[in-house]
């Protein structure tokens, strides 16, 4: 039934025009909005922690907005299975390509350091439509069928899966290939796969595979994220500058040091568009020992 549902869906907003499907998604996004108080509470208890001195009113205002952008995006990725490069370049552009190609040209890999900020589906799918195919890790979905279906269409035009449950080696054969993989490193982990580093002020768990990756095999970390700009009315692929790594000797405190780099990275990003980020995510649910859970209310 919930192949059947994800199918229905991608047949229905991939066969009207663009602007129908992204109207319709915004109406989705914005009855979600609403539909879904258990979400809507994680977001905003999120976005308190973030953004302490706003009032409410001014929370609940954003967070609405990413509601619609979820919404965009997920009409975005019904329609991207038919879109070719020239039809995407209408409305995505890159900006900072080179930091991305002269990192690629090295031959060491690329670690593409991402999150669940503006249209992180489209962003894979888009750079390999313009001939740079990649790999990305993600976390298998709970139904098998819709796990495939989903995987079919990101994978399109050369891109493929590293599931977490084969991250070490699939990472590490990637980059002494000379591969890109894209990794989205902005979801709750637990010890000993996570660290707490800094996040909006409070320690959140993050994945150190990164840089435990990145600090073996030489591979260039380089941030890489798809945002809407609404001035210019079209999605734009920002690559940063390569990041620098802590290379001090001591391996534990080099990947803690990275770690805190990176999502320090992370953080500047979904700053400057907080209305683009997944705030509904609980990001900050584990929690040193000893100190009390951000979101004991939901017990």
């Amino acid at each position: 039934m919930e192949f059947g549902l994800v199918w229905l869906l991608v047949r229905g907003l991939g066969s009207v025009p663009r602007p129908v499907a992204r109207g319709v998604g915004r109406a989705l996004g914005s009855a979600a909005f609403f539909l879904l108080g258990r979400l809507r509470r994680v977001g905003l208890q999120n976005l308190q922690i973030a953004y302490p001195a706003w009032i409410e009113p001014r929370r609940r205002d954003l967070l609405r907005q990413v509601y619609r952008n979820l919404g965009l995006l997920l009409a975005e990725f019904c329609l991207m299975r038919h879109y070719t490069a020239a039809q995407a370049g209408t409305f995505i552009q890159y900006e900072g390509l080179a930091h991305y190609l002269d990192a690629q040209a090295e031959g060491r890999g690329v670690l593409v350091l991402t999150g669940h900020l503006g249209a992180w589906e489209l962003s894979s799918f888009f750079h390999s439509l313009a001939g740079h195919p990649m790999g990305m890790v993600i976390r298998r979905l709970d139904n098998p069928l819709v796990d495939a279906f989903v995987n079919r269409m990101r994978c399109l035009h050369g891109n493929r899966v590293i599931h977490k449950d084969d991250f070490a080696r699939g990472l590490i054969s990637a980059m002494h290939a000379g591969e890109t993989v894209g990794i989205l490193m902005d979801t709750n982990m637990t010890p000993p796969q996570g660290v707490f580093v800094p996040f909006f002020g409070l320690p959140a768990c993050t994945a150190s595979g990164l840089a435990k990756v990145a600090l073996r095999t030489e591979a260039a970390v380089v941030p890489g994220f798809l945002l809407w700009d609404q001035a210019r009315r079209r999605y734009i692929l920002r690559f940063g500058p390569r990041l620098a790594l802590t290379r001090t000797g001591h391996g534990e405190t080099d990947v803690l040091a990275n770690t805190a780099q990176f999502t320090a990275t992370l953080e500047r990003y979904v700053r400057q568009y907080p209305e683009q980020w997944l705030w509904m995510h609980r990001r900050w649910k584990t929690r040193p020992a000893g100190e009390a859970g951000v979101y004991e209310w939901q017990r």
